[in-house]
């Protein structure tokens, strides 16, 4: 069975900084041609797409996040990871991992629907 197990949400002051952390176990596919993302997802909001990176390196964010957010994984761990950086209250969400068994879309972040396995989430909160 996949699991996708996200870590290191919690709160702070806007304008503070957070790293997120997800790992995969029980990974039943080729380790090339995944493509890992994180979204992020209000009460009563559409899940949004902050960042993705696949096997080949591609990373992608929201125009909201670029600047601020970093995106990386570590494949030999079957980890994915968020850093972010002058966190708004606005973007006080719950934040999920997830991942597909092929790359990601050349030019945006994956829509969710693209996206097979999913986390259960980590909430963010950043209080002004």
């Amino acid at each position: 069975e996949v699991q996708l197990v996200e870590s290191g949400g919690g709160s702070v002051q806007a304008g503070g900084s957070l790293r997120l952390s997800c790992v995969v176990s029980g990974w039943p596919y080729s380790t090339s041609g995944v493509c890992m993302a994180w979204f992020r997802q209000g009460s009563g909001s559409r899940r949004e797409g902050i960042a993705s990176i696949d096997s080949a390196g591609r990373i992608n964010y929201a125009d909201s996040v670029k600047g601020r957010f970093t995106i990386s994984r570590d494949n030999a761990k079957n980890s994915l990871s968020l850093l972010m950086h002058n966190l708004k209250p606005e973007e006080s969400d719950v934040y999920y991992c997830a991942a597909n068994p092929d790359v990601c879309g050349a030019n945006r972040v994956p829509y969710p629907a693209s996206l097979a396995y999913w986390g259960h989430g980590t909430q963010v909160t950043a209080s002004s």
